[in-house]
């Protein structure tokens, strides 16, 4: 639902990283924390995982962006714009939801990492150990 300024927001997350995603109607500019997609996330496979939902539903260039990234690292901030993208989409036009839930952009991952457990030194990794 737009609000009054006609912009679309969603939210997406991914890992510990949240990206706030307005989305208007526009020429195809992403502006990620004040700078271009391409500058902010520095690596192309990261931009190409943000553009993604772009491209499934054949909506490049008709869509200006404007997204706020908190917490987690690059690969998860990615991943959160791609799921506020791929929702705000859904928001736009309900016909894209059958090809973006095919593609899998519509579902929050919700892998994390897990905790370190007391005892060992990581979550899984074990002291070494001695049998003398």
């Amino acid at each position: 639902m737009p609000d009054k300024s006609g912009e679309i927001i969603t939210v997406g997350r991914r890992k510990e990283a949240t990206a706030r995603v307005r989305m208007k109607p526009g020429t195809g500019i992403i502006v990620v924390n004040g700078k271009p997609l391409e500058q902010y996330l520095a690596r192309e496979v990261l931009v190409m995982a943000a553009k993604q939902p772009f491209e499934a539903t054949g909506t490049i260039d008709k869509f200006d962006i404007r997204a706020r990234c908190a917490g987690g690292g690059l690969s998860g901030q990615a991943g959160a714009i791609r799921l506020g993208i791929a929702r705000a989409l859904v928001e736009v036009n309900s016909s894209h939801q059958p090809i973006l839930r095919a593609a899998g952009m519509l579902t929050r991952d919700a892998r994390a990492v897990e905790r370190k457990k007391y005892g060992q030194p990581g979550a899984r990794k074990r002291f070494q150990f001695s049998k003398r």
